[in-house]
């Protein structure tokens, strides 16, 4: 994980603030921080329906998808060209993007290229690729990717590709030739291309023994991973992602999605949890998703799902799911913005699922193009989602309900891509159709980075909505957490949630900056709850109101310290508050904020007073 050998950041500048009231930070001092402390780098388990580390306290993971750049060929299906370049996402994503995890791809077809034989250069080039994440203090979890079951379904001269098995296994099945007919969308070959819909027919039967061979191509994979990893670094692991985006391709008469889940896809599951046992990923959970329709937002493509037969799925597994707005990717069912509270209900029923499962759950992919005739909702629509993962209410009546608010969600982002519209992929193998623009894939456009023209990391999208604040571990159990993070809409910003106005000075100590709140029940640790401290709150102009004390310009972390800021793991530059209460069972808050510049004593007092009464109120 975050090399949890004794490395030191560089000399940080930080700005002293005192842990109890305060208006004026004190004289700037240079500090060597350790970028690793002593809670930090513990496996991950699933107790109680929520991620915990070895303090036992709550982890939220945030992170993205790297990449799609395993659906194509440019690089034999690899998530980057080199591992210099595996390094380069790893630190932008870090320090540009907020993220503490990714969801790392891999490819089938690569790991098996021939029937029964693992390509272990290939399992090598990953695996190294995915020890430039765990060095940087990321967690992973793999996922084995797919998506319209094979590249080797589709002819030089179609309008679509796809990836995932191997040609091998396509061969197998003697498929027809593939045809969707009239479909704008890539998607709809899920359902409409015959030759797609009988291969994933097939796998799920596990005709030909073809099921069997991936099976055990991932205990190989998943050997290799363990083998080649420190035991460091394995900690950094957070589990496996069998099968993206699963589907029946055709269900059998009398038979239902629901049904299907229960007969065939577990079952799958059941199978896949052994082998990963099997590699010695037995403390590690399966991410398990479920029948790819479950929480479609169009009725017409809904289907009943969401592992309802699984039973309780406890510790060793997670449920997984994605989400995306398909009405509004269509450009027809959503005229117009998302608004406040848009995905409050979809995300809740995430949140319903994985209870009644009593599991954790993580949105491992949620996005929307950035390029085309729906892009203009691109800011309002991943404003939303994100609204959605912090919480299950709207910003409108999140003060007035904070109890409300549930737990706090983890997912990654579609997705982190450095070669975006810097592409040179043959499609289908096809010389004449060389794709460059976006993301290279069916005319995808998802990518929240590109590389500019000196090879510098840069943003596609605002950086207040991407690199947010959030509670990466909270010692004890969050009870509610909203952020308002003034994300833009082109030159609007757009505020959700405001401080009420019958909280007139936390409002006048946010002003128009951007703030969070967090209230969490203590779970008698010593470790301290973290958040992470995105750019935009450089330490000595972030300031904290909490029942711990107030800070303007908080300290660096001691140990004795109730409110601290400390560098995150991994050397990235990122950074992190430190929130210390070694209680058991006490509601502690905490406001976070860039907004005044130099909060006097009087209105650092005065909000305390105010959030400590409203927090009675509510609690």
């Amino acid at each position: 994980m975050p090399n949890i050998r004794a490395r030191l950041l560089v000399v940080l500048v930080v700005l002293f603030g005192s842990p109890t009231v305060t208006g004026t930070p004190s004289a700037t001092a240079a500090t060597v921080v350790p970028d690793t402390l002593w809670f930090d780098g513990t496996p991950l388990t699933v107790s109680n329906g929520r991620f915990t580390d070895g303090q036992g306290r709550t982890v939220v993971l945030r992170g993205y998808n790297v990449s799609g750049e395993t659906k194509l060929e440019e690089n034999h299906g690899l998530p980057f060209a080199s591992v210099a370049d595996a390094r380069k996402s790893a630190t932008s994503l870090r320090a540009l993007g907020g993220g503490n995890s990714v969801r790392f791809l891999l490819s089938w077809a690569h790991a098996e290229p021939v029937r029964g034989q693992a390509d272990t250069a290939y399992l090598a080039a990953v695996t190294e690729q995915m020890q430039a994440f765990l060095d940087a203090g990321i967690r992973v979890y793999p996922d084995f990717h797919q998506d319209l079951y094979s590249r080797y379904l589709f002819d030089r001269d179609s309008w679509y590709s796809g990836d995932g098995a191997p040609k091998w296994a396509v061969d197998t099945g003697g498929y027809p030739d593939e045809f969707c007919g009239i479909c704008p969308f890539w998607g709809q070959n899920i359902t409409q291309n015959g030759a797609v819909k009988a291969a994933q027919y097939d796998f799920w039967r596990n005709a030909h023994g073809v099921q069997d061979a991936f099976l055990a191509t991932a205990q190989q994979t998943m050997t290799y991973i363990r083998q080649h990893l420190s035991t460091e670094e394995f900690a950094g692991i957070v589990g496996f992602d069998p099968y993206n985006e699963p589907y029946a391709g055709t269900y059998d008469p009398g038979r239902t999605s629901r049904t299907w889940e229960r007969d065939l896809l577990w079952p799958f599951y059941v199978k896949f949890r052994a082998r990963m046992d099997a590699a010695g990923w037995q403390d590690k959970p399966a991410f398990v998703e479920p029948n790819l329709f479950w929480n479609a937002n169009i009725d017409s493509q809904k289907q009943v799902g969401g592992l309802l037969d699984a039973g309780t799925l406890g510790p060793r597994y997670v449920f997984n799911t994605h989400f995306y707005d398909q009405k509004a990717i269509s450009g027809i069912l959503m005229w117009g913005k998302a608004a406040d509270g848009q995905y409050a209900t979809d995300f809740g029923t995430i949140r319903d699922r994985a209870s009644a499962a009593s599991t954790a759950a993580v949105v491992s992919e949620f996005g929307h193009p950035l390029s085309g005739m729906v892009s203009d909702k691109a800011p309002t629509v991943l404003k939303a989602m994100y609204q959605a993962l912090d919480s299950r209410l709207p910003g409108a009546s999140w003060w007035s309900n904070p109890a409300g608010s549930g737990p706090v969600l983890s997912g990654s982002q579609w997705q982190w891509d450095l070669y975006n519209g810097r592409h040179h992929e043959l499609m289908n193998d096809n010389p004449g159709k060389v794709l460059t623009s976006g993301d290279a894939w069916n005319d995808e456009d998802l990518s929240a980075v590109r590389l500019d023209d000196s090879g510098v990391v840069t943003l596609r999208q605002d950086a207040r909505l991407l690199d947010r604040l959030y509670p990466s571990a909270t010692s004890g159990t969050p009870v509610a957490f909203t952020y308002e993070d003034r994300s833009r809409d082109g030159s609007t910003t757009l505020t959700w949630n405001p401080v009420p106005g019958s909280l007139p000075n936390v409002a006048r100590l946010v002003g128009s900056g951007q703030y969070g709140l967090l209230l969490w029940r203590s779970g008698g640790g010593t470790a301290p709850t973290e958040l992470h401290l995105p750019a935009s709150y450089p330490t000595a102009t972030t300031t904290v109101v909490s029942d711990l004390g107030t800070a303007h310009g908080p300290p660096v972390y001691t140990g004795t310290t109730p409110i601290a800021a400390a560098p995150e793991p991994g050397g990235t530059g990122s950074r992190r508050l430190l929130l210390t209460a070694a209680d058991s069972g006490v509601l502690h808050y905490a406001l976070v904020t860039n907004g005044a510049t130099e909060p006097s004593t009087d209105l650092l007092n005065a909000a305390q007073s105010e959030l400590a009464a409203w927090t009675v109120a509510h609690f």
